[in-house]
């Protein structure tokens, strides 16, 4: 078994790697980085990544990847509830080889959980390897346990687990920077500039929903915060998020209704023009969410409002200046402890955003 020692360079590269992370939609894009970083170190490989099906959208234009598998989570689920475990061996089966046939060389666990170790034990790769401190057990499926300290960023703790599968090629290669580069597609990229509703207009997004109650700064402050920046500034307001949660964004919503500068696209996009969408952005206000993490790869102005994790491990990457967060020094609040959690992201002020918004937009008029 590995322990947090890099392996030797004398090993052969791999020829056929199956990265798996398959969720949640944040996870993913803060993946990319990994997916390209393998690509550089090894330019010849088939790279292949198991993907949740809804999220698939977000990374299947990204350059490093051959192939995406996608992970049919809710049949999955339904399979198990029903104690039908046939499909789901026929599904992990599909794990043993990349599509020319061949066996994976490396399967490499980002996730981190009993179900992606298991999916890295069904390749049968000589080399499975994952976290030493994978929950639910799932570091009892790989041969390779690597020890990575948790305080780091999640970018960053990916970024130690991959140096120590392979050496950079070169020196030069300890330097680089970690590439976030999300890719949108050209049809996307052409409805972010050319849709009637954004064409030749300017426009601060606000992404006001984040999967789990804890992580979500209070609707009726987002209304008050786009009342303020409608009031304050003369960009156009786009309002996003997926069909299911126009019912959470309705104060917003009504609040924002009767003002022509206000773009409501809640549930009007796909993922992919959702992402081009905020690459286009003057400035992104989001919550701990994926809208963050997509903010972040297009090296946009944001304001990210953050309530029980640390913006240096969970934040926008080497942004946390980006981030705004009451959370005291010692506190330490689980995502489950959803009350105790949305009472930190209530510390968050309108003032202090409308503040910091302001601050943003001053800085990019100004370089």
């Amino acid at each position: 078994m590995s322990d947090s020692s890099p392996l030797p360079a004398r090993r052969d590269p791999p020829r056929r790697i199956l990265l798996i992370r398959p969720s949640s939609l944040g996870d993913v894009v803060r993946t990319a980085p990994a997916a390209a970083s393998l690509r550089h170190a090894f330019p010849d490989a088939t790279i292949d990544w198991v993907v949740a099906e809804p999220f698939i959208p977000a990374v299947k234009h990204h350059p490093a990847i051959n192939r995406i598998i996608p992970f049919p989570r809710a049949a999955i689920g339904n399979h198990l509830r029903r104690l039908q475990l046939k499909p789901i061996r026929e599904w992990l089966a599909t794990l043993m080889a990349s599509d020319d046939g061949h066996p994976y060389d490396l399967a490499i666990d980002l996730q981190g959980l009993f179900r992606s170790g298991l999916m890295a034990r069904a390749t049968h790769a000589p080399r499975k390897v994952g976290f030493a401190d994978a929950r639910e057990g799932g570091w009892l499926f790989y041969n390779e346990r690597i020890r990575v300290a948790r305080g780091l960023s999640h970018i960053d703790r990916d970024v130690e687990l991959l140096r120590a599968i392979y050496v950079p090629p070169s020196s030069d290669d300890q330097g680089r920077s970690p590439d976030l580069r999300l890719y949108p597609g050209d049809e996307a990229r052409d409805f972010a500039h050319s849709d009637d509703r954004l064409k030749a207009k300017r426009f601060i997004v606000l992404a006001p929903t984040t999967r789990g109650a804890g992580r979500a700064w209070p609707m009726d402050r987002y209304a008050e915060l786009a009342r303020r920046l409608l009031s304050a500034h003369a960009h156009h307001l786009v309002l996003v998020g997926a069909a299911n949660e126009r019912l959470a964004c309705a104060p917003l919503l009504h609040a924002a209704r009767h003002d022509k500068r206000v773009i409501d696209l809640v549930g009007a996009t796909d993922i992919l023009k959702w992402m081009a969408v905020i690459q286009r952005a003057d400035l992104v206000v989001c919550n701990d969410s994926a809208a963050m993490h997509v903010a972040a790869a297009f090296h946009r102005p944001m304001v990210a409002l953050m309530g029980p994790t640390r913006p240096e491990r969970s934040g926008p990457y080497r942004r946390p200046h980006d981030a705004i967060s009451k959370l005291k020094h010692n506190e330490h609040v689980r995502h489950r402890d959803a009350a105790r959690a949305a009472d930190i992201m209530r510390r968050i002020t309108v003032d202090e955003v409308v503040q910091t918004c302001a601050e943003r937009l001053e800085q990019q008029r100004t370089t």
